[in-house]
């Protein structure tokens, strides 16, 4: 199933994996915890309210799965990479040429937001991201080249890809069997073999398995980690000392202070340092916190217009805490919106009362956990956030990178006298 697939009829496959839940009438009636498996296979466990949720998030791709279709009818199967070819010539030509291009500019970024549906995630992902051109600069036996280059090799790296390996997503119907293992450490070892600089690093393992799950083929896997590390994220986000992610890290701060002002002023007063969450979010790309399909709505996003999406998804999970009633005015669900409207201002105080570590952790691990309806979040994240461009990001970083650095240096130089103390005694 979730192994390497020929090619199939596309809007045969769309609406065969895509289910409808139909909870029994014993679970309707009661407000029951109920267990099953997502559109990737991996174990979702909820509430019929929440079944109910996915039920609608399913109804919403094939919508959007309709308006892909129908642009590709009209506009020819690889619209989104190439503008229009018009008849004309000369200055007339070339204004409806850019015309016709920040069309389809404007119509995909709009697209993207609201979701690539999952049979063109493969396709699309791949052209958008920039792993086909990365991929057309080597020989076309460059992975599986590699891979055999590099079987039987033993590293740092590989030791801690086989100790990783049974404790990425464990359960899964797929990623959890010897062939999943298999695939996943291929890629892995590969790559790090490929950047001796990032190696490998804890998170990878789980942003490697979505990307076989998504991709379906181990090479495609692989390029699109190579372009996501290379291009999309900020260099040295996963080498040895993390320097790249301590700067987001310090970022995010700044930015929550701004955006979310009442709950980052409490979390400070309380000592709570807000990576002890997002570290993980960064490093895992939300694929360990938030829903299958929530995540890849974020990483269609990624993939598309940057690593300023991060930032965005995760100012979302705390504005979440203290939205506005109205931000879910736009649900069909008229009798869950209410509900969901009361469960987050309850959240929102409840975390604004809690002066424990631990209950906070508790609090947004599990509002995260909750968010079935990528819609919800992802509004939030681009109408409700403000805007946050890609330069005044990297100002942001420009500012924090020395202090960064100093810390990181200061770290070391204390480690290198406690060795040089062990020596000496």
């Amino acid at each position: 199933m979730f192994g390497v697939q020929g090619k199939r009829d596309l809007t045969t496959e769309l609406q065969s994996q895509i289910p409808i839940l139909r909870p029994s009438i014993h679970a309707r009636r009661a407000n029951i915890v109920v267990k099953f498996q997502d559109l990737y296979g991996f174990t979702v466990e909820g509430n019929v309210d929440d079944v109910n949720v996915l039920n609608e998030v399913r109804e919403k791709v094939r919508n959007q799965g309709r308006v892909w279709w129908a642009l590709e009818a009209s506009k020819g199967a690889n619209w989104y990479l190439q503008p229009d070819v018009l008849v004309g010539d000369g200055l007339a030509l070339k204004t409806s040429l850019k015309i016709s291009a920040l069309t389809n500019a404007i119509t995909l970024k709009r697209l993207v937001r609201k979701g690539i549906p999952p049979v063109l995630r493969p396709k699309v992902w791949f052209s958008l991201s920039g792993a086909a051109k990365k991929k057309s600069t080597v020989p076309e036996s460059y992975y599986s080249d590699l891979t055999k280059a590099v079987e039987g090799m033993v590293t740092p790296a590989t030791r801690q890809i086989d100790h990783d390996l049974p404790r990425t997503f464990p359960g899964h119907p797929w990623l959890d069997t010897p062939e999943g293992h298999a695939a996943l450490r291929r890629v892995l070892v590969g790559y790090s073999f490929r950047d001796s600089d990032v190696g490998y690093c804890q998170g990878l393992n789980y942003v490697a398995a979505l990307l076989l799950l998504v991709m379906k083929t181990e090479e495609d896997a692989f390029w699109m980690l190579a372009v996501l590390l290379e291009n999309v994220l900020v260099r040295d986000c996963y080498t040895t000392n993390l320097s790249g992610c301590h700067v987001e890290q310090r970022v995010f701060k700044d930015l929550l202070a701004q955006k979310c002002p009442r709950i980052a002023t409490h979390l400070d007063d309380m000592g709570f340092d807000v990576s002890l969450v997002a570290t993980e979010w960064f490093l895992c790309l939300f694929s360990k916190s938030l829903p299958s399909e929530t995540t890849l709505r974020v990483w269609d996003v990624l993939f598309y217009e940057g690593a300023k999406v991060l930032f965005h998804a995760a100012l979302a999970i705390f504005k979440v805490l203290t939205s506005l009633p109205q931000v879910f005015f736009s649900s069909s669900r008229l009798s869950l919106m209410v509900m969901d409207v009361v469960c987050l201002q309850m959240k929102e105080n409840e975390l604004l009362m809690t002066h424990q570590v631990g209950d906070v952790i508790n609090i947004i691990q599990t509002t995260s956990h909750q968010l079935f309806d990528p819609d919800e979040l992802l509004t939030v994240a681009f109408e409700k956030i403000g805007s946050m461009t890609t330069n005044a990001i990297s100002k942001h970083r420009k500012k924090q990178e020395p202090a960064v650095m100093a810390e990181l240096d200061q770290r070391l130089r204390r480690l290198n006298s406690l060795k040089e103390s062990g020596k000496s005694t």
